[in-house]
């Protein structure tokens, strides 16, 4: 097994690199963006970090030898090799061989590029996300559109699974603070379908839905059974296609990082900070007498230090 030092290392991002145009990338950039294109759990982002910090070694070694290198199961490499459209691993293991034997020949100068800072690049990574999410800004009749849907919705109900529980939950927490009722649907199954009807039945009209990566199978469920009973679904998520997105009435991308070992979600958060602006929008007299009911309540239970 990795020790405590090697965990810390592999838990490191995995980035597609960068170069200069009119520059060959270097051979860690070239193997990074082999890996950095796909959606990849935890184990499989330990077996990419080993492949591109050993290289040289990797690329020669059996599947039983990198299994026990990295600790992890020989099955998990064959996944690995698939999830990145390999048909195994000895396909990927042919594919990395030419680069490997590049990094042989590469100079001192290439070498040093190749222990770049990754968390900056993570920064990056983000930083593109946003800037992704400013250009679907640039037209906002679509926020405020279903900003005004939502404080409408009599209760509105806050959907968000496993991951996406985080978003949910701060959602509801400072939607509560403009809108009369809002209810947090944060477990699947018979409890999800139970709070979505009774939603309904007491007036609701919308539900907000939240599916971040990896995408759970009971946030589509969940949103099926909402939209059996009446309630439209807007959506928040990564997906641009796929069964969630076809499922929901309205949905936002949002991009997540996904160059660190967990994912983060600076571009989702502020998409979802402008839907709550949209929602005070839609009723400022509403929105400004709740907002000073908290502060006074907060005042008198000094809730805020000097």
């Amino acid at each position: 097994m990795p020790s405590g030092q090697q965990a810390r290392a592999q838990a490191s991002a995995i980035t597609p690199g960068r170069h200069f145009p009119g520059e060959e990338p270097t051979p860690a950039q070239t193997v990074r963006t082999l890996f950095g294109g796909h959606r990849l759990s935890p184990a499989q982002r330990r077996i990419a970090q080993y492949i591109t910090d050993h290289l040289t070694e990797a690329a020669f070694l059996s599947i039983t030898e990198l299994a026990e290198r990295v600790g992890v199961s020989q099955p998990s490499v064959t996944r690995f090799a698939t999830s990145l459209g390999f048909s195994g691993f000895p396909a990927l293991r042919e594919a990395l061989q030419p680069i490997a034997l590049s990094a042989v020949a590469g100079t001192p100068d290439m070498r040093r590029e190749d222990r770049r800072n990754e968390l900056q690049a993570a920064v990056d990574a983000e930083i593109a996300n946003l800037e992704s999410l400013r250009r679907v800004f640039a037209d906002t009749d679509q926020v405020l559109d279903v900003g005004r849907e939502l404080a409408r919705s009599v209760p509105l109900t806050v959907l968000g699974l496993r991951i996406s529980v985080s978003l949910a939950e701060y959602f509801a927490y400072a939607a509560r603070r403009i809108h009369p009722d809002v209810r947090l649907v944060s477990r699947g199954g018979s409890v999800a379908n139970d709070a979505l009807l009774q939603s309904r039945e007491a007036g609701g009209s919308w539900v907000l839905a939240f599916a971040m990566p990896r995408h759970a199978n009971e946030t589509l469920a969940a949103m099926r059974a909402a939209r059996s009973t009446g309630l439209r679904v807007a959506l928040i998520t990564d997906l641009s296609l796929g069964p969630l997105v076809e499922e929901a009435d309205i949905a936002f991308t949002a991009g997540t990082g996904s160059r660190l070992v967990f994912d983060s979600y600076a571009a989702p958060g502020v998409l979802t900070a402008a839907i709550l602006q949209a929602m005070a929008d839609a009723d400022p007299e509403r929105t400004q007498l709740r907002l000073e009911k908290y502060e006074q309540a907060a005042e008198q239970h000094d809730f805020f230090l000097e």
